[in-house]
């Protein structure tokens, strides 16, 4: 592009460069320079650009409002701003419109002075206040926030100790209703072990009583037509012992110790010739058998047969402890033609086991 501005005086027209010379200019962002110089640039509007340090300073003010300090007992320091966005529009625009008659006035670099002279020392002291303010009610807000979070972290812990009791407790409770029940189980485990023992007891006497009969009917099976005079007994004192509590000197019978009431039974076959008191002998049967013999059955304490015909094994009376005795017992003698003989002895010969 041809230039129209004319020469300075003194060069010669031929010096001046062609538009051949010197080319076609096309700028690039490459060749082009920035600009150098002050230029305004538009402020920022509608809200508060902070920088590092008005955010310090509002941190101060929210600190002290809990108690701790204040930005506004400290003493105010200056502090370099690089924009202040409380201004208004009007102020804007007449430091603006002022700034075109100053720097044409003082020339270049008047407005900068101007601006940090009178403007911003009163801008950056209705900020520090505004700041303040702002910052107190901020540190309310803060110190009833960590309040607020102090008390639900209070009540979480509360929540959690009365669970742990609760849990503690449910754990209590479950640990005694195993002790009953194991106490239970136990108490129960001992009755059924006293019962089975009782019943195996139970048992085993009916079967030694079975075990006795049967015994009993096999001897008087075995012997044909005679029987025991007793049973449970244990013999005491056999035919022929000495001792002063005989009349005679000796013993002339066969003594079965059993309890009183143990029934007494005819050893054969036979009639019954007399029943009644005897004196030393107490109550007394004396039973005949059917070859003469006599058996006579002494100490009684009750007769239930005093006459007639008995068969062997029939029940005649009870064992007692009538008459001259020291205990309850049955005195047996065997008399053949009067004469005493040994009771053991014929009661063998009858194949009984005695």
């Amino acid at each position: 592009m041809a230039s129209n501005l004319p020469a300075p005086e003194g060069a010669d027209l031929q010096d001046q460069p062609t538009a051949g010379a010197w080319g076609e200019w096309n700028p690039t962002e490459d060749s082009v320079r920035p600009v150098r110089g002050k230029h305004r640039v538009a402020k920022p509007r509608g809200g508060l650009a902070r920088s590092s340090t008005v955010l310090g300073v509002g941190v101060i003010a929210a600190v002290g409002a809990g108690g701790i300090a204040t930005a506004q007992d400290r003493p105010q320091v200056a502090i370099s701003m690089p924009s202040f966005p409380g201004l208004t529009d009007d102020a804007d625009d007449a430091g603006d419109s002022g700034d075109s008659g100053r720097d044409a006035a003082n020339g270049p670099g008047s407005s900068d002075r101007a601006d940090t002279a009178s403007g911003a020392p009163a801008a950056r002291a209705g900020l520090l206040t505004q700041h303040a303010q702002s910052g107190s009610g901020a540190g309310e807000v803060l110190l009833n926030r960590i309040l607020q979070q102090a008390e639900s972290q209070q009540d979480a812990a509360s929540a959690q100790d009365r669970a742990q009791a609760e849990l503690a407790a449910k754990e209590a409770a479950a640990k005694e209703a195993k002790e009953q029940a194991e106490a239970a189980r136990r108490a129960a485990d001992k009755e059924a072990e006293d019962a089975r023992v009782a019943a195996e007891k139970v048992a085993a006497d009916a079967k030694a009583k079975a075990d006795a009969a049967a015994e009993q009917a096999r001897g008087a099976k075995a012997s044909g037509a005679f029987s025991l005079p007793t049973s449970a007994y244990t013999l005491t004192s056999h035919y022929g012992d000495s001792g002063s509590m005989w009349s005679s000197g000796h013993h002339t019978g066969l003594d079965f110790a059993a309890p009183t009431g143990t029934p007494v039974k005819a050893v054969g076959s036979g009639k019954i010739t007399s029943a009644g008191w005897s004196g030393a002998y107490g109550y007394r049967i004396v039973l005949q058998l059917d070859d003469g013999t006599e058996i006579w059955y002494c100490h009684l304490s009750s007769m239930s047969v005093t006459s007639g015909a008995v068969g062997a094994g029939e029940t005649i009376g009870r064992v007692g402890a009538t008459g001259n005795v020291t205990g309850a017992h049955l005195h047996l003698e065997v008399r053949k033609g009067g004469s005493t003989t040994d009771p053991l002895a014929w009661l063998t010969s009858k194949g009984l086991n005695v």
